[in-house]
């Protein structure tokens, strides 16, 4: 048995409160269910989890619970005047930070109440708000992370006590190792979001199925492709394309795919031409299966990456390089702005006649700018120029 929470309006054991500790990384807003059963437990009037400290051009990211009237507890909306004033103003001048890492302090043992009272963080935050009492412990995870735990009480309510600090403590390793889960979960997050968007702007399809080849995920190219529905749809869960032969194909591509995961043999790479309803050019597509990880169990996981080409997307005189990439390849080769385009229609397929038909230039002045990318960039033929173009970082604009 685990100790008894202090105050006698929690209706979860300490035991149930660990379990909310562990679940927070994994709900849609950090914490979602444990910060309102902290703050039951402590019968306090506001829990706060600073999970990033404000600082001078940044706000930070804290999660608030405070006391509700209709006893439904949940995260406060961030744009609360108690959390924005705090986070745009008064964290500069909060006495109750930097606490000794892992120590649970109470506000009258870092700073006298007659102190507090007379304090401009007190009266033009605190008061206005209704706190006074509060008890805190700052954590520090191993890859530098910081975050702080706070709780705190009206003027009229007791002030936090031993047992208060003690059930605190024997709270603080789980909420520790929670953080440092929520933490790596985020960097996880933030790469894969990174790689996933560097995908997208390739405009290369991306699916990834199970290993009973269901959908489990689809990038923004991938969304957008299959709602035009020419050829291939997501059907009860699976890739289905309708050419029947090129479906067959598939699936005993994807069973391919699953079995060389579960052998190890994740190098295998299969390739299939997917004919169109609407007449435009074949989708490519490429099949490989997913590296499974050291302990995966493999079950519900990522097995199959499915990489799809669409040849007619871009193409025409409806097409206008982003200006993003336009600027960077300026930057990359030092081109003029007409330069970066024309090399990017070039790029993307069109002839020198096309894109001096395109951008209302003559020829004549389309192969002088051609001559001039040539110069710049150290290539001498028109192939390598759009080698060069697609090989550079310009694309992942």
């Amino acid at each position: 048995m685990g100790p008894s929470p202090p105050a006698n309006s929690s209706e979860l054991s300490f035991e149930e409160l660990v379990e909310l500790v562990y679940e927070g990384p994994l709900q849609d807003k950090p914490w979602r269910s444990f910060l309102p059963a902290l703050r039951r437990a402590m019968d306090a009037q506001v829990v706060s989890l600073v999970l990033r400290p404000p600082a001078a051009g940044d706000r930070g990211v804290i999660l608030n619970c405070q006391r509700s009237d209709s006893g439904e507890d949940d995260l406060a909306d961030p744009s609360d005047w108690e959390a924005m004033t705090y986070q745009e103003q008064f964290f500069a001048i909060d006495p109750f930070v930097n606490l000794p890492p892992g120590k649970v302090v109470t506000q009258q043992e870092l700073i006298p109440d007659k102190e507090l009272l007379a304090s401009d963080y007190y009266l033009n935050y605190l008061k206005p708000i209704g706190l006074f009492h509060i008890l805190g412990v700052d954590t520090v995870e191993p890859d530098g992370m910081q975050a702080r735990l706070r709780i705190a009480r009206r003027p009229d309510e007791p002030a936090f006590g031993a047992a208060h600090k003690q059930f605190c403590e024997q709270l603080l390793p789980h909420l520790k190792r929670a953080i440092q889960i929520h933490a790596r979960l985020s960097r996880i997050e933030s790469e894969r979001d990174l790689y996933a968007d560097a995908v997208d702007q390739l405009a290369v399809a991306t699916l990834v199925l199970d290993e009973r080849g269901r959908v489990l995920n689809t990038n923004t190219v991938a969304g957008a492709l299959l709602e035009e529905d020419d050829g291939m749809s997501v059907v009860e869960q699976r890739l289905h394309l309708q050419d029947r032969a090129a479906d067959n194909q598939l699936q005993a591509m994807v069973e391919a795919a699953v079995a060389a995961q579960r052998a190890g043999t994740a190098g295998m790479v299969r390739a299939l031409r997917v004919p169109r309803p609407s007449g435009l050019k074949d989708y490519g597509l490429v099949l490989r299966p997913v590296p499974l990880a050291e302990w995966a169990e493999g079950q519900s996981s990522p097995s199959v990456a499915v990489f799809i080409s669409d040849p007619a997307r871009g193409e025409g005189a409806g097409f206008e390089p982003s200006e993003v990439t336009r600027q960077l390849l300026q930057e990359l080769f030092q081109l003029t702005p007409a330069e970066a385009s024309l090399a990017l229609r070039l790029a993307q397929g069109l002839s020198l006649a096309e894109v001096s038909e395109q951008q209302n230039v003559s020829q004549h002045t389309a192969r002088a700018q051609l001559k001039s990318i040539f110069a710049k960039t150290g290539v001498a033929r028109q192939a390598e120029l759009v080698r060069l173009v697609l090989k550079s970082v310009a694309s992942l604009a």
